[in-house]
């Protein structure tokens, strides 16, 4: 019981931090043109609030030219609702999920959304995306200041690298351990450069020590990088944590069990452990583990390729050394640290729509249970900085109900002149509710069944 309210406290403090921080992005534009903002929610708030407040009203009111008083951040009510699934700002004039029909009813004024020019309603609806971006970069500016960066030397892989498709051209090979660069050593931190501008690279391979001679202007070839982007580390099969209901729970796999042969194939990494539990999928199959000083055999019938567990983070399993950055340094480390995340996470969901990447998706159980059982700041902040990434992403897919939705819309209107009409947002808003409602209620369902069944 602990444990869940742990990860559930984290999980609702982040989610309050990125839904403040996504609706202010619109408020502010929104306060910026003249718009005025009717509502600032923190959750929603079907029926009743568990609070709100609404300033008086400005003693000096000043007017628009159509007589309707010019928006003050006064005639916004601001409050937290009770359903935790998400947060938003009414902004006047705007078909949104209020789906406030007798207002758009009457004739436009001129401190409505619907009244100003498609730039700025534009800017309205992309601030909330660019919050959540801004927001990760500084928490991963903020992470690389303070915590620094956990950095494996080279020559503590012992599992050696993954190199990308250029640098096997080049002469190197999967599982290599990188020794020295023109003779000199280098560790992983800021290292990279040198490894592809040098002449020579050792490397040992087995108990090989082997010097590669690097291509002239190498740097120039790499259009996949040195080493493959994915996972550069090659890592061992550790279990850190075995999921609830699993095929790895019912074969009484441990924390920090090590995988090392699934039948009669050797898997000394995940490369070689996914085709091989492919290849036993649906069948009675012994793996082998190291469980202490022993190695024990256990049967398992790998479901989808599957068994069930979390692999321990590269750091967890190599010994580490701190790489330590100043305000001026960190901030490019955040911002490569933001842009990678982001595009990390677009090429994975290609996964999405398969039949096992489907049934895998999760709703609030899933992302909570990301969280650790203790409570761990840098953690904390690293997920919260994912999860503002990801809800950037979401937002800005041009799904009607979502922002990007309406920017798709107004990107229409910019391009062809051409405003669509209202009954038609109005039917786009109603048809994108429905499809959200659906994804959520059909995530969370598979959380329930999850739970229930596995």
């Amino acid at each position: 019981m602990e444990t869940f309210l742990i990860k559930a406290i984290q999980l609702v403090v982040a989610l309050a931090l990125l839904i403040v921080i996504h609706e202010f992005g619109h408020y502010f534009f929104a306060r910026l043109f003249g718009i005025r903002v009717e509502k600032f929610y923190l959750f929603f708030d079907p029926w009743f609030s568990l609070f709100k407040w609404k300033p008086k009203p400005p003693k000096n009111r000043k007017y628009n030219p159509d007589g309707s008083p010019k928006a003050s951040w006064r005639d916004t009510e601001y409050g937290i609702g009770w359903l935790p699934l998400g947060g938003y700002c009414k902004i006047a004039g705007m078909i949104d999920e209020s789906m406030d029909k007798e207002q758009m009813a009457q004739p436009a004024k001129d401190d409505e959304f619907r009244s100003k020019p498609a730039y700025q309603r534009l800017c309205v609806m992309v601030g909330g995306v660019l919050n959540n971006f801004i927001l990760a970069i500084i928490i991963y500016i903020g992470i690389a200041w303070y915590w620094g960066e956990a950095s494996i030397p080279y020559e503590n892989a012992t599992a050696g690298m993954n190199f990308s498709e250029e640098a096997k051209l080049a002469g190197y090979q999967d599982g290599d351990i990188i020794l020295s660069a023109d003779d000199e050593y280098v560790s992983a931190a800021g290292s990279l450069m040198k490894l592809v501008e040098a002449n020579q690279v050792k490397v040992l391979r087995g108990s090989d020590t082997i010097v590669i001679n690097n291509p002239e202007n190498f740097a120039l070839q790499l259009d996949n990088g040195f080493f493959r982007k994915d996972q550069p580390y090659r890592v061992p099969i550790y279990v850190k944590q075995v999921s609830p209901g699993s095929v790895a729970e019912k074969a009484g796999l441990q924390e920090n069990d090590h995988i090392i042969k699934v039948g009669e194939t050797m898997v000394p990494t995940l490369d070689e452990l996914s085709p091989a539990l492919m290849q036993a999928n649906g069948k009675e199959t012994l793996i082998s583990i190291v469980r202490g000083s022993d190695t024990i055999q256990v049967n398992v019938v790998p479901e989808a390729g599957k068994l069930g567990f979390m692999l321990k983070h590269p750091s967890e399993i190599f010994d580490v050394e701190i790489v330590k950055y100043n305000l001026f340094q960190a901030i490019p480390k955040g911002i490569s640290d933001g842009t990678g995340q982001l595009v990390s996470y677009v090429s994975s969901l290609k996964y999405v729509f398969t039949e096992q990447g489907a049934s895998e998706i999760g709703g609030f159980g899933a992302i909570g249970n990301l969280f650790p059982a203790q409570w761990n700041w840098l953690t904390f902040w690293e997920l919260t900085a994912f999860l503002s990434i990801i809800l950037a992403f979401m937002n800005i897919l041009p799904i009607p109900a979502l922002d990007g939705g309406h920017v798709l819309f107004v990107l229409w209107e910019i391009i062809t002149r051409r405003k669509p009409s209202e009954k038609f947002l109005e039917y786009a808003q109603m048809v994108g509710m429905f499809i959200l409602f659906g994804l959520l209620i059909y995530a969370n369902a598979n959380d329930i069944y999850r739970f229930i069944f596995k």
